[in-house]
Order: C-alpha cells, then sequence, then structure tokens
C-alpha cells in the first residue's frame, strides 16, 4: 500500500484513504478518500459528519432511507446515528468529509447561529456547490499546514450549515417502555467488552426477553447489540491507536481475536487500517 502526494494511504483497485487529525486543529479528525468496492457497515459517529461528495456517487444508508449524494452536495449526519455507506455507481465515489467534535459545533452554534441547546442538522442532504467547495479547501490547507486558513474556512463552512440547516438536536423516538432495558444493556456491553454475554445472558441481566432487548435496543441506538458492540470495540480501539497502543495489543483489550479481526472491522468502520490511522497520529 503506498501514498499519494498527500500521504493518502493506497489500497489498490483505484481506491485510496486518508484519516488523519490536524495538529493545530483540535476537535477535528479529516477524511478524504476515493472508494470503489469499500462498503461501511452500519456505525456511528459520536460527534457530526459534514462531508462533500467530489465525483461519482455514494449512498448512504440512513433511518430514514438511502441518499444518493454526488458533486456538490453535502452529507450532513448527527452524532450517534447509526448510517451506512457504498459506492452508488461502478466508478465508485471520492469525498473530502469533516468530522468536528461535538464541542467545536456547540462553540460555532453559540458564536454565530444563535442555536440555544444542543445543536442537530436538520437536512440529511444539502446541494451546496460553494460550501463543497469549502469543505474541500479545509483540506487542502490542513495538508499544507496553514492552519490559520485550514480554521477559518472549518468556521465559516460550519458556521454556514448550521445557519442554514440546523436548530435543536431532534430528541429520539423510542419505544419508552424498552428504552431503560436497552441502556443498561449499553452499559453492560461497555463495562464488558473483551467478554460480552450472549444475547439471552444480557437479557436476563437487565430483566427482559431476548427479542424484546433486541427490538427495544434496536429502537434506541439504531442497530442490534453485536453490530453496535463492534462499533464500540473500534471506538475504543482508535482512542488506544491514539495513545500510542500498538495495534495487536489493542485488538486484545476491546475483544477482538487477534489483530486480522481489528484489521478487517477497523478499516471497514473507519475507512483506513489502523496501522494507517496510528501512523497519522503520531506524526501528527
Amino acid at each position: 500500500m503506498g501514498t499519494d502526494g498527500s500521504g493518502a494511504r493506497r489500497a489498490g483497485r483505484g481506491e485510496w484513504a486518508r484519516h488523519w487529525q490536524p495538529a493545530q486543529l483540535p476537535g477535528l479528525d479529516l477524511l478524504r478518500a476515493h472508494y470503489v468496492r469499500h462498503t461501511f457497515p452500519r456505525h456511528t459517529h459520536e460527534g457530526y459528519v459534514i462531508a462533500a461528495v467530489t465525483g461519482g456517487i455514494e449512498e448512504i444508508g440512513l433511518p430514514a432511507g438511502t441518499l444518493r449524494a454526488g458533486p456538490g452536495s453535502v452529507v450532513l449526519i448527527n452524532p450517534e446515528v447509526a448510517h451506512t455507506a457504498r459506492a452508488g455507481v461502478p466508478e465508485g465515489w471520492a469525498y473530502a468529509t469533516l468530522y468536528p467534535s461535538r464541542d467545536l459545533i456547540a462553540e460555532v452554534a453559540a458564536e454565530v447561529a444563535g442555536l440555544r441547546g444542543t445543536p442537530g442538522f436538520t437536512a440529511d442532504m444539502v446541494a451546496d456547490a460553494d460550501a463543497s467547495r469549502m469543505i474541500t479547501e479545509v483540506h487542502r490547507a490542513a495538508e499544507a499546514g496553514n492552519a490559520l486558513a485550514a480554521d477559518t474556512l472549518l468556521r465559516g463552512v460550519v458556521a454556514r450549515m448550521l445557519a442554514r440547516h440546523a436548530g435543536p438536536l431532534p430528541a429520539r423516538t423510542v419505544r419508552r417502555a424498552g428504552a431503560a432495558d436497552a441502556e443498561r444493556a449499553r452499559s453492560v456491553l461497555e463495562e464488558r467488552m473483551a467478554r460480552p454475554p450472549s444475547l439471552e445472558q444480557l437479557a436476563a441481566e437487565v430483566g427482559t426477553s431476548p427479542f424484546a432487548l433486541l427490538r427495544a435496543f434496536r429502537d434506541r441506538y439504531g442497530m442490534p447489540p453485536h453490530t453496535w458492540l463492534t462499533d464500540a470495540r473500534v471506538r475504543r480501539a482508535r482512542l488506544l491507536l491514539e495513545a500510542g497502543t500498538a495495534p495487536a495489543e489493542a485488538a486484545v483489550t476491546v475483544g477482538f481475536t487477534d489483530q486480522p479481526h481489528l484489521n478487517r472491522h477497523f478499516t471497514r468502520i473507519v475507512g483506513v487500517p489502523p496501522g494507517a490511522y496510528r501512523r497519522e497520529r503520531a506524526a501528527g
């Protein structure tokens, strides 16, 4: 696997990706990539997603349905919203993505957008060629080491999206009877990530039946417990890799059987292999 001029990791079949965190822009992750066969399984992000498709078509599976995003469009996803992504045409899709933290979004919202409470996007996709260009310019400036320009452009495009397409973060609609069971089950899985119980054991611990728990968990988190657990393991592995932990050690710590097991799920969910992710963080 080689790199292009910006350090993006090439993966063959015309695919390449770079997932990194500019040292001078806290609270922001960047992903610039071209994917052809790669598919993202159902997963969530702790922060927000603001993505500009620059080529091809991306299909995004969201709770409300599937979107097809092409050049000039900007995809907006709120924290903890389960979604998938894949190519919508044979040539795949290229995009530049911003992953701003909740704190960064809240800071901009309070300063310029006049939003009260926790801000959330009210649109999943918008046609905005100017915003799309601004997002790609954030990437170019960050890759060139121009933190002043990158931060200026970042705050500009975030303010634009919040002012035009945001409001108070929508409350999740859940079945209240099972929501507490789902939340308790999530806590159990977080605490025993490396050695999780079976669905039957998990349901017994929270005082319900397996099928009732499965329904409640899907309603609350947008995916079944085993899918949520894989996503959570990858999230925790990211934190370990950012702290300098070797991929093999991170794999065992979060409950994967070995490094290849981590590699497979990490690459599918994050978009780059754990080794490349760790190297980018170390370089930053």
